[in-house]
Order: structure tokens, then C-alpha cells, then sequence
């Protein structure tokens, strides 16, 4: 019978370090009435839960439509991508995840008509 060697290193990964940031689409109320979606101010973070933090702060703050001027937030749609880094026999390897997440008060209309916005 054979001797089965399984080089255990080959299971063996380490991971260095984990990124954050966010992107997407902010729904807010023009002047005079009416309501559409303009993009996020992006962040970045090494920790998920402040950077929702920062993304809801500038939410309440009115700050998260990069400028646009609404009269005011409604919510955002939030593209959240992590990205892993893992070191493997001295070589670094980055695996990318995006996540969607809502931030705000928003109805499934206003939800799907965000959603929509990602089309262009």
C-alpha cells in the first residue's frame, strides 16, 4: 500500500488584511418637489461598521450626495466591496467581494428604482 503525502502548507493560508470601501447611488428630495438619485460620496475603511457608520453619518448630515444639493436624504444604495488580501508562500493574492446594502428610510419602490440606477 502507497503512502499518501499531502503537503498540509498547501491548506495553510494567512490572512494579512481586510479593506473596505463603498460606493452607489444616494435618493434625495429636489427643491420644489420630486425625488431622484445622484452617486454616493465614496469611503474607505479597514473596519465594515464604520464605514456604514460614515456612510450613515453623511446620510443624516446631507453630505453623501457628493455635492448634488438635494434639498434633502431620503437613503442610499450602497455597493460594498471587501477586499482580502492572503499571503500564500510569500506571494499576496486579493479576493474581491461587493455586497449591496441599503442605508436610510426607503420603500421597496424606492429600493427597486435605486437598484435601476446601477443601468448605464
Amino acid at each position: 500500500m502507497k503512502k499518501l503525502e499531502i503537503n498540509i502548507s498547501l491548506f495553510k493560508k494567512k490572512e494579512v488584511k481586510k479593506s473596505y470601501k463603498s460606493e452607489g447611488f444616494v435618493l434625495g428630495r429636489y427643491w420644489g418637489g420630486g425625488s431622484g438619485a445622484y452617486p454616493c460620496t465614496k469611503f474607505q475603511s479597514d473596519n465594515l461598521d464604520d464605514l456604514i457608520k460614515q456612510n450613515e453619518l453623511a446620510l443624516k448630515s446631507g453630505s453623501l450626495d457628493s455635492g448634488m444639493g438635494y434639498e434633502s436624504l431620503i437613503g442610499a444604495l450602497l455597493y460594498v466591496t471587501t477586499i482580502s488580501i492572503i499571503c500564500y508562500e510569500g506571494q499576496e493574492f486579493r479576493k474581491k467581494e461587493i455586497d449591496t446594502q441599503f442605508i436610510g428610510e426607503l420603500t421597496d419602490e424606492q429600493e427597486n428604482f435605486l437598484l435601476d440606477c446601477n443601468i448605464y
